[in-house]
């Protein structure tokens, strides 16, 4: 399904043609160019044309695509995981792939190990595992990688939850860590008194690289801001924290690189699972960061209709992930059982939906869900259902 009044493209060179000669936002047309059944994913990454798929469950744990071709992608190879662990998230930087090994439950054979699996993909058809950083506990959750440094959300050996970490991969087949940052009171083994008394372990959901920033998701207990010009000695500059009023976890803080009306941007996602208590579905934010000191929440982003005037529904019906690639002012969301949702945030204070793909349920679902979504050099759209299929959609002008 889609949604368009009139429409708007992404172009081949990643602009978008926002606005018609009055000034008027138009919104997007959308088509599915191409789809693969799979396992259900949880991340998608594009590198040239060749599509990487991080899934959620073992056996699957990663499949690597060509998609030069959009309406017949091809299977190149699969790496499997054993059961217990999974390898749902997934980054390539040129010639290297890096996915997590995170622990599932109880079982699973604790010697296999949590932490990240680096990968030569010089050859997508037969990639070769050059090395592993290995951590304590669960392992990796969620990281952004620029091609040399990752900047991961690992447990650690002395640690409550997860914390922020910086791996130097100059030699990828021998990460070593450079900085760590967490919240005072989650190092116990330091002795720091642990605060938190509600059940609500702290836990860094995933650090997104600007500049010499980190910005920081941290579950329930908010965002922060981080200055990482000495890696080694990552420094707080701000953080916020909507408090239990709030009841759904943020999941991603993701800087806009551009000005957008003079000020500096951050979109902030906030994940519609773990709830505090029954509420209406989980939305995005945007903040003004032009004063890092001071994060403002400025505007939220929100599909019109789907609150069923406010009752609570179920997880997973709501906000999760905006794509970490964005190439205009149209930022692409998975939101979950509504699919594919695009937002234009050129004026911040104001931004508007202007498009929206719902794709079919995975077989065996009684609904979508969108769990990831990012964007290749032609525009073209990729979403990951967490049950099953990848769907490749197109945006396209009248």
């Amino acid at each position: 399904m889609c949604g368009a009044d009139e429409e708007l493209s992404f172009s081949s060179a990643g602009g978008s043609s926002r606005a018609d000669a009055s000034g008027q936002v138009r919104s997007f047309a959308t088509r599915r160019a191409g789809h693969l059944d799979c396992a259900g994913g949880g991340q998608v990454w594009v590198e040239g044309t060749t599509l990487f798929i991080g899934h959620m469950n073992a056996p699957n744990g990663t499949t690597i695509v060509d998609i030069a071709d959009p309406k017949l992608p091809k299977v190149l190879s699969v790496i499997e995981m054993p059961i217990g662990w999974h390898s749902h998230k997934v980054r390539v930087a040129g010639d290297i792939m890096i996915v997590n090994h995170e622990k599932l439950g109880a079982a699973g054979d604790p010697a296999f190990g949590g932490g990240l699996a680096i990968y030569d993909v010089s050859k997508p058809h037969s990639p070769r595992q050059i090395g592993k950083w290995t951590t304590a506990g669960r392992g990796v959750h969620r990281y952004d990688f620029d091609g040399r440094y990752a900047y991961v959300s690992p447990t650690a050996e002395g640690y409550i939850g997860n914390i922020v970490m910086i791996l130097d991969l100059k030699d990828p087949a021998r990460p070593e860590e450079v900085g760590r940052w967490w919240i005072p009171g989650q190092w116990q083994a330091g002795g720091e008194d642990y605060p938190w008394t509600d059940g609500h372990v702290p836990r860094c959901h995933h650090p997104i690289r600007m500049g010499d920033r980190l910005f920081v998701s941290y579950w329930h207990h908010g965002l922060f801001i981080l200055d990482i010009a000495d890696m080694a000695r990552p420094r707080l500059v701000s953080k916020f924290e909507k408090g239990h009023g709030f009841p759904h976890p943020t999941h991603t803080c993701l800087p806009i690189a551009q000005l957008l009306k003079g000020r500096k941007v951050m979109v902030v996602a906030d994940e519609d699972v773990a709830k505090l208590r029954p509420a209406s579905p989980a939305f995005a934010w945007v903040f003004d960061i032009s004063d890092e000191r001071f994060p403002v929440p400025i505007a939220t982003l929100r599909p019109a209709g789907l609150d069923r005037e406010g009752a609570p529904q179920p997880p997973m019906t709501g906000c999760h992930q905006p794509s970490e690639r964005v190439r205009s002012t149209v930022v692409p969301f998975a939101w979950f059982a509504h699919g594919l949702r695009l937002f234009d945030i050129a004026d911040p204070f104001a931004p508007k939906e202007v498009g929206y793909y719902v794709p079919d349920p995975a077989p065996g679902a009684d609904r979508a869900s969108s769990n990831d979504v990012t964007i290749d050099e032609r525009g073209l759209i990729y979403l990951v259902d967490r049950i099953g299929g990848v769907d490749i959609i197109e945006a396209q002008a009248h």
